[in-house]
């Protein structure tokens, strides 16, 4: 085996172990990791709203996948349709004020779960850590 198979394969492994640790921290909110992502890029846009093509980018999900990844969402009052002004045919995603509050919080365990994960890791190892993953 490669040292870069072996390398892809460490990643993927601690990807899914990843997501099971902040899916747990998270369900304490009554959302998954993919959900925040939702809320988290909602919420850095100026606005607190997105086109859906363009938050399925972001999030890395089709537009079918981001339509089924925002029903439950939009159910729960996190989310919620906004007619474009400019353009009736481009409906707009927007985090509501209760996802506002929702994100805030889940924010605040994301960042306490990044702390937990990373704890041996010194700032130095974090920004090499990223300086590595940007890379790839």
């Amino acid at each position: 085996m490669t040292n870069k198979l072996d390398c892809l394969l460490q990643l993927y492994s601690l990807q899914t172990q990843l997501q099971k640790s902040v899916d747990r921290h998270l369900s304490l909110h009554g959302i998954s990791l993919s959900e925040f992502f939702i809320l988290f890029y909602l919420d850095s846009s100026g606005t607190k709203a997105m086109r859906r093509i363009d938050l399925a980018e972001q999030v890395g999900l089709s537009a079918s996948g981001i339509t089924r990844a925002l029903n439950p969402l939009e159910k729960i009052g996190l989310v919620q349709k906004e007619i474009n002004p400019r353009d009736a045919r481009v409906s707009l995603v927007k985090l509501s004020i209760s996802g506002e509050k929702l994100f805030k919080d889940a924010l605040q365990t994301m960042i306490t779960s990044s702390e937990s994960i990373l704890e041996n890791l010194d700032d130095k190892e974090v920004l090499t850590l990223i300086s590595i993953l940007k890379k790839i």
